[in-house]
């Protein structure tokens, strides 16, 4: 009976402590919802995909929600620098994806990846090569016969220094091509002048030019994936048509530096548990969007990779100017 009692004492003991430990695993933070910066205007991609996660963290059991808060400018760069600023309490995070690489190589701001703490890279989004509805041509071959009739006259829409400069840039060196860049502050700028015809090309993705792509108001020329869109069965990918190809933005969430690590590894928990429910696989499915998650050390060797790798292409196509 005696060692029954003491049993059960210490069973109970070891539930309370269970309770004690979980309840010291959740950080205590200055805020119940934290903003997730992002560096665009509504209505891109990146605003598109991350209200999808917050919607998806407010209806599911966590410590903290999340908050989508746009600080569009400088091709990005505002809402960056905000970001890195804020204070590493785990109230603010920022959507980041490799612009902030093409950003920093081409000098227009002296951090990336390496001024934030990386909490989870979460989704990849393939771009598509598009033009306008009144453009002279109907695909990526009559797209580059016409341009090399025209060297230099074709208006294509760039963010200067972010990945829609980048891939315009990788398609001349692979095609040989010569277009004339015209720059507009984030995707949802460049999407409303290839729809008035302000700008003959641009690239987007299903996230944010989806019902544009399907309805023909802008038309699709390739996929710059390795197999073609489900969601645009029509439209080939830059490989099928010769060109070596291959772009897509991959978005992550990153923390002010010197956030402290349970803070992170709880966001980071946070966003795995958001990224495991059926719902939101759905709805990025639905926007031709990949969900890949890569916690804090992943990500971070990942990041570090893709740097060097952007920074190679960077010198051979000129865009390098560290």
């Amino acid at each position: 009976m005696q060692k029954t009692k003491i049993s059960i004492l210490g069973a109970v003991a070891a539930g309370m402590m269970m309770i004690s430990s979980g309840a010291q695993a959740v950080p205590k933070l200055p805020c119940d919802t934290a903003q997730l910066i992002v560096p665009w205007k509504p209505g891109g991609g990146t605003q598109v995909l991350y209200a999808l996660v917050e919607k998806t963290i407010s209806e599911i059991d966590t410590p903290y929600k999340l908050k989508v808060v746009t600080v569009p400018g400088q091709g990005g760069n505002k809402g960056a620098k905000k970001a890195a600023k804020a204070k590493p309490d785990g109230c603010t995070l920022f959507a980041i994806h490799q612009s902030a690489i093409t950003s920093y190589l081409n000098g227009r701001i002296d951090f990336h990846y390496n001024g934030f703490e990386p909490v989870a890279n979460v989704t990849v989004t393939p771009d598509i090569v598009s033009a306008s509805a009144n453009a002279p041509f109907d695909s990526i071959e009559g797209m580059i016969k016409h341009v090399k009739a025209n060297p230099g006259k074709v208006t294509a829409g760039a963010t200067f220094g972010s990945t829609s400069h980048f891939i315009w840039l990788l398609l001349e060196k692979q095609t040989g091509i010569k277009l004339n860049l015209v720059p507009y502050d984030g995707t949802s700028e460049r999407m409303n002048a290839l729809l008035s015809g302000a700008i003959m090309l641009g690239s987007m993705n299903v996230a944010s030019g989806g019902k544009h792509l399907k309805a023909g108001t802008i038309k699709p020329l390739a996929i710059a994936a390795d197999n073609r869109d489900d969601k645009l069965p029509n439209v080939p990918t830059l490989k099928e048509r010769g060109i070596d190809l291959s772009f897509a933005l991959e978005r992550g969430v990153v923390a002010p530096k010197g956030t402290p690590k349970e803070i992170i590894d709880m966001w980071a928990g946070i966003i795995k548990k958001a990224m495991d429910t059926p719902s939101l696989q759905a709805a990025m499915e639905a926007k031709s969007t990949g969900l890949r998650y890569q916690g804090p050390a992943e990500f971070k060797a990942y990041a570090e990779k893709l740097y060097k790798d952007y920074e190679t292409v960077a010198i051979e196509v000129g865009m390098y100017k560290k």
